[in-house]
């Protein structure tokens, strides 16, 4: 393990292994003047329908948070990808699961709290749902910024050929040969009043993930009484880049500093 230097200084450390796959590493970017009482992190997961993609597609926006959390610390995460009938669900989410408790159980070693915010994109994003709904019992997320990401796949099963194509890829199931694994896969289904603060970025001509995905999990964390906010852009499709970007990071900058202490 590379030495994580004085608490005065920022370090990054690359291609951290939490694990024996040569997809489960991460990079860590710890801040200066970190202390394990006060410095939250980031955890980022990028998208990629959950069989392509890579941490290093996340580099804007673990740039974007470093310039407007200087104090937090950032983990940019790989996990493994489904790939030809392997790695089916839950590997991905067994994966993300694995590198957090990985980087909690070195909290002390990196000088880093165990206050987590989780962001993800697209697949990235229901990774980082179900994670901080459904795997995280000592309650180590303090928020949840969820970029277009699924959070029903049951209803996203029923939205077309594309959806099926890709949800029979990393399920190995169409949705009636085995409906357990859609929903424990769904993170609206693990939604309760002791769920995290979630902002929901959603653009409004997205053709892969429907703004039904987005309404019906905002509307069912109202039902439960948890801090939500969405950030709708009607005009956006599955991701989006220049003004509408930078006023998503205001949004979240905004979401972040009123509702993570």
């Amino acid at each position: 393990m590379p030495d994580t230097g004085s608490t005065t200084t920022a370090l990054t450390i690359s291609d951290v292994s939490y694990s024996d796959d040569a997809k489960q590493k991460m990079d860590i970017y710890l801040p200066a003047g970190r202390t394990t009482e006060n410095t939250k992190t980031l955890v980022v997961i990028h998208g990629g329908g959950w069989t392509e993609g890579d941490k290093s597609d996340m580099a804007f926006g673990v740039d974007s948070f470093k310039k407007r959390f200087t104090d937090y610390a950032v983990i940019n995460i790989n996990y493994r990808l489904e790939y030809n009938n392997t790695n089916l669900f839950p590997a991905q989410e067994n994966d993300v699961k694995a590198a957090i408790e990985f980087f909690l159980g070195k909290s002390a070693e990196y000088k880093v709290s165990n206050d987590l915010v989780v962001l993800g994109a697209s697949a990235g994003a229901h990774l980082a749902l179900l994670h901080s709904y459904k795997n995280d019992p000592g309650k180590h997320v303090k928020a949840v910024v969820d970029f277009f990401g699924p959070t029903d796949l049951k209803a996203l099963w029923s939205s077309g050929f594309v959806q099926q194509s890709i949800l029979i890829a990393v399920t190995g199931k169409t949705y009636d040969q085995d409906t357990s694994i859609y929903y424990q896969s769904s993170p609206i289904n693990f939604v309760t009043a002791q769920t995290p603060p979630t902002i929901v970025l959603q653009g409004g001509a997205d053709p892969l993930v429907a703004p039904s995905q987005s309404t019906s999990l905002i509307a069912r964390l109202d039902e439960n009484g948890v801090i939500n906010e969405l950030a709708f852009y009607p005009s956006e499709e599955h991701g989006w880049v220049g003004a509408n970007l930078t006023d998503s990071f205001e949004k979240i900058e905004a979401f972040i500093k009123a509702n993570v202490h």
